[in-house]
């Protein structure tokens, strides 16, 4: 299996396991978002002997007994025989004392929930052998908040953590390493259903269309992802219909509180509170605010940011009756094309662009310097109306307005006037205006109006 990005996650994690001091790194994040197979793939490149153990939701005499096996195998030793979780670990403490060790708890939370006090034992066992132990202790786990408690002062391995990563969807770039060879252009439509998640990615067939991706993977009955969106929201949420009544909404494109309360049919707005705290902890949603009033609470908007869950919420959720009965095709010609090419991939690409910003800023590709990003709230004085701009960014010389058009023809010199006089219509002063086009563009290049190639993107 071919391991794709995370180049700077990579390096930082090959640096400790290569370090001749003992170190201990926490990795958490979202399921599938590919936390095993980046320290797979460190152990791999760093050629340093390991003990790799996957934590089981069984007791903690199981645990043991299965880590014995895995350790016993790589030793190649009799199988050991510990029956608790503090004999083993200062075993594996001990042996690091002689050669370098990576020992990775994958799913930690597991474990913990099932030994008594096992932050206070590795927290014991890290004090005793810090100065003579060149283990390097990986801890992994997709429970959010559980793997960032282990980070708090009132946790007794706080202060012993080296390098913690928080690692989190690809973005639009690195996503596409997993389908080279569809065009631009459905890249960014794959990209638009299947997200970062390097899971779901590994699953796209490049040579096939991006409607047959869809259908085999998501839009057919029995599907391999027909109901992965549910079963991860199943196993974090316990009311899973306050969750679905939300998703909903979000997806019909209703972002204010108030109207998410009143199109979701949620009790209460307490349990409101609570389904968005919690939808927005495990990653699925964000709350946003415009760049201009980030303070104004009134302003602030939550969005699916998981592009599978929105997908899944739009079309499969809302038509999974008519789903069971049709033909795969006639289905997604009916319910899912016409507005996936004229309104959601449009929209998705928006996001796109956002992280072609992004990553041109982080790599010094953009002067001066982009200080924020996002959307922009204006209230237009002329037509007493008010809205927001999807893409304003600032920087020391002010606002730079971008405007992304994913339509088959070119962007013309009436378009790009149209939107410049729209823009200075609201009072917003903009020093340069960036269009970004599928299709190119039938104007040419000044030093305020720049223009961005679909190709640009993935260069």
């Amino acid at each position: 299996m071919i391991f794709f990005g995370r180049i700077k996650q990579l390096e930082k994690i090959k640096k400790e396991m290569l370090s001749d001091e003992m170190r201990m790194t926490l990795i958490y994040g979202r399921r599938r978002v590919g936390k095993s197979e980046l320290i797979k793939q460190a152990i791999k490149e760093s050629g340093v002997k390991s003990f790799y153990y996957e934590c089981k939701q069984v007791t903690e005499k199981s645990n043991v007994q299965s880590m014995c096996q895995v350790i016993s195998e790589v030793q190649n030793l009799p199988k050991l025989g510990y029956t608790n979780i503090e004999d083993l670990f200062n075993y594996v403490f001990s042996t690091a004392m002689k050669e370098n060790i990576v020992f990775v708890l994958d799913e930690y939370p597991y474990l913990r929930e099932n030994v008594k006090g096992l932050d206070s034992i590795l927290q014991s066992l890290i004090d005793k052998y810090r100065e003579k132990s060149k283990l390097k202790l990986v801890i992994l786990g997709s429970y959010v908040d559980v793997m960032k408690s282990l980070l708090g002062h009132s946790n007794p391995l706080f202060g012993r953590v080296d390098l913690v990563i928080d690692l989190k969807q690809m973005d639009y770039y690195e996503s596409a390493m997993f389908y080279p060879n569809l065009s631009d252009e459905d890249k960014v439509r794959i990209y638009s259903v299947f997200g970062g998640i390097p899971y779901y990615n590994r699953l796209i067939d490049d040579k096939k269309t991006v409607k047959e991706n869809i259908i085999d993977l998501i839009a057919s009955p029995g599907a391999r992802l027909e109901n992965e969106v549910s079963m991860y929201l199943s196993a974090e949420i316990s009311k899973i219909v306050n969750a679905n009544e939300v998703f909903e909404a979000l997806a019909r494109g209703f972002t204010k509180y108030s109207d998410i309360l009143s199109q979701s049919h949620v009790s209460s707005g307490p349990t409101l509170v609570d389904v968005l705290e919690k939808l927005i902890k495990m990653e699925v949603v964000e709350k946003k605010a415009p760049i201009n009033d980030e303070g104004n609470k009134k302003k602030m908007g939550y969005y699916i940011c998981d592009n599978l869950s929105l997908f899944y919420y739009r079309y499969i959720f809302k038509y999974s009756s008519q789903l069971e009965i049709m033909d795969p095709d006639v289905f997604y010609e009916k319910y899912i094309n016409p507005d996936f090419e004229e309104y959601y991939v449009p929209h998705k690409f928006e996001e796109i662009c956002r992280q072609y910003l992004v990553r041109q800023n982080r790599s010094g590709k953009i002067e001066p310097v982009l200080e924020k990003i996002g959307k922009y709230y204006y209230d237009d004085p002329k037509t007493h109306t008010n809205g927001e701009f999807d893409v304003v960014s600032i920087d020391e010389s002010g606002y730079v307005f971008y405007e992304v058009k994913f339509r088959k023809r070119k962007i013309s010199k009436e378009v790009v006037d149209e939107e410049i006089q729209q823009v200075m219509n609201t009072g917003l002063n903009c020093y340069k205006y960036v269009f970004f086009s599928r299709s190119g563009f039938s104007v040419k290049e000044t030093d305020e109006i720049r223009h961005i190639g679909l190709d640009c993107l993935y260069k």
